[in-house]
C-alpha cells in the first residue's frame, strides 16, 4: 500500500449507489482518497471545488444525462494528465468499443474481483502520461 502514501484522490462516479458505495470502499481501502459523485455533473462539480489534481477517475460507461465517456473527456479538458478506469457491465457494445477500447482507455469488466481493481489502478497509475496534444 506504499504507492498510497500520499494520499492520491480518485474519483468514483457511477448512478447506481450500491457500485458507487463498493467500489468507493474499495479504493480507499487500497489507502486512497476517494470522491464519489451520482453524475458526470455532480463529478464536475466536485472537480471545480477540488483544491488538488485528480489522479483517476473511475467511472461507468453509460450513465444517464451526462455517459461515462463525455465526462472523461470535459475532465480531461481541465487535467490533461488524468487517469481514466471505466467500468461497465456491458463490455461488449457499439459505445464501449467507439469510446473505450478503440480510443485506448482501460475497462473493467463488472462484476470485478477486489484484486482486480487493485491491479487495474496501480497499472494505470504507474503507466507514463500520454503526451499532451498540441
Amino acid at each position: 500500500m506504499s504507492e498510497a502514501v500520499g494520499k492520491k484522490t480518485i474519483l468514483v462516479v457511477d448512478d447506481e449507489p450500491e457500485i458507487r458505495k463498493l467500489v468507493s470502499a474499495m479504493v480507499s481501502q487500497f489507502g486512497y482518497k476517494v470522491l464519489t459523485a451520482d453524475s458526470g455533473e455532480h463529478a464536475l462539480t466536485l472537480y471545480r471545488n477540488q483544491h488538488e489534481p485528480l489522479e483517476m477517475l473511475i467511472t461507468d460507461v453509460v450513465a444517464p444525462g451526462m455517459s461515462g465517456p463525455m465526462l472523461a473527456d470535459k475532465l480531461s479538458e481541465l487535467q490533461p494528465d488524468l487517469k481514466v478506469l471505466y467500468i461497465s457491465g456491458y463490455d461488449n457494445t457499439h459505445v464501449v468499443q467507439t469510446y473505450v477500447v478503440e480510443k485506448g482507455h482501460e475497462l473493467l469488466a463488472k462484476p470485478f474481483a477486489v484484486d482486480e481493481l487493485k491491479a487495474k489502478i496501480s497499472e494505470l497509475l504507474h503507466r507514463p502520461a500520454k503526451a499532451i496534444r498540441a
